[in-house]
């Protein structure tokens, strides 16, 4: 059944292309938010100190990613009674981890909007998919937004819960999903945040920082197969990989930027707060809407590149 993995991812992966995320799609995702919400109250109410919320943040994240991964197992027990039913559980299961085409869809609805001219619009489409702040953005700062979150969640929306499900099918790509969707509630280092998500934060830097590395290498034979600067993408992708404060997210980033010939990073508003980022990438043009598109065919075909190494790498393994 192992080398099934490679069927089914295959079929998640069109099932992404084909449906992505629909609003009213009962997505797993929705379910561990609720669970992350319901258990963090309950803590809130035990632990008090900050000593106290940084251990009751480690409950949090055992509680949420135990209980997701338990679940994924019963259903994958109960239904896949033989190969067929397998192949079918499991990659409806796996489609619910990519986010391929949403993370396009969405990327494409602020570009349209911002091509009418409409900013306050274009602030609020941003807001959806953004945790900084775009009451005051201009239409170059909602650009750039857009560009860095395409790229940013290439890695942890496509390229982590495919090569978790590579690695251990459903079970491990649903835990990584939980352990993302903690990160992206609790993982904020401000005073709400700072010691309950201390976990969820420092274990997801640790659960993307393979698929963060190897991403810039995808992003750089797509940049060249799109006829983008596929040198500089790698090159900028090593050099500012220390130009933001997580200890991931400027790789994804600095390998579109060095693709497009762009600068990304800078100051930005989160929760009210002014939050400094250096720079990444050159400024050898200035950033335009069409770059949004252009970051959305890097990430297709990324994200296409990734499921034929990674099949081929666990075809040779297993």
């Amino acid at each position: 059944m192992s080398k099934l993995i490679i069927l089914v991812m295959f079929i998640a992966y069109l099932l992404d292309l084909i449906i992505g995320d629909p609003y009213s799609f009962p997505h797993p995702v929705r379910f561990i938010g609720n669970l992350i919400r319901f258990t963090e109250g309950k803590i809130r109410i035990i632990f008090k100190s900050k000593k106290q919320l940084k251990i009751g943040g480690f409950l949090l994240w055992t509680i949420t990613v135990g209980f997701t991964a338990l679940v994924t197992n019963l259903i994958l027990n109960l239904l896949c009674i033989n190969n067929i039913f397998y192949v079918i559980i499991a990659s409806i299961i796996l489609y619910t981890t990519l986010s391929t085409k949403c993370l396009a869809d969405e990327a494409k609805k602020i570009y349209e909007v911002l091509k009418t001219g409409d900013i306050e619009k274009s602030r609020k489409q941003l807001s959806y998919i953004v945790g900084r702040d775009t009451t005051s953005l201009n239409e170059n700062e909602i650009i750039r937004a857009t560009v860095e979150t395409v790229a940013e969640n290439t890695v942890d929306g496509i390229i982590s819960p495919m090569m978790y499900g590579f690695i251990g099918g459903p079970v491990l790509a649903m835990a990584y999903k939980a352990i993302n969707t903690l990160d992206s509630m609790v993982g904020y280092k401000n005073e709400k945040y700072g010691d309950i998500g201390f976990a969820s934060a420092k274990i997801d830097d640790i659960a993307n920082f393979i698929p963060a590395r190897i991403t810039p290498f995808f992003m750089m034979i797509a940049s060249f197969i799109l006829g983008f600067n596929s040198k500089k993408s790698i090159k900028i992708a090593m050099r500012d990989r220390k130009n933001h404060k997580s200890p991931n997210c400027a790789y994804a980033e600095g390998a579109v930027a060095g693709a497009l010939e762009v600068q990304l990073g800078g100051t930005n508003m989160y929760f009210g707060e002014k939050v400094y980022k250096p720079t990444i990438g050159d400024k050898d043009r200035e950033l335009e809407a069409e770059d949004i598109l252009r970051t959305n065919k890097i990430m297709y075909l990324t994200s296409f590149i990734a499921l034929v190494i990674f099949s081929i790498i666990t075809y040779i393994v297993l």
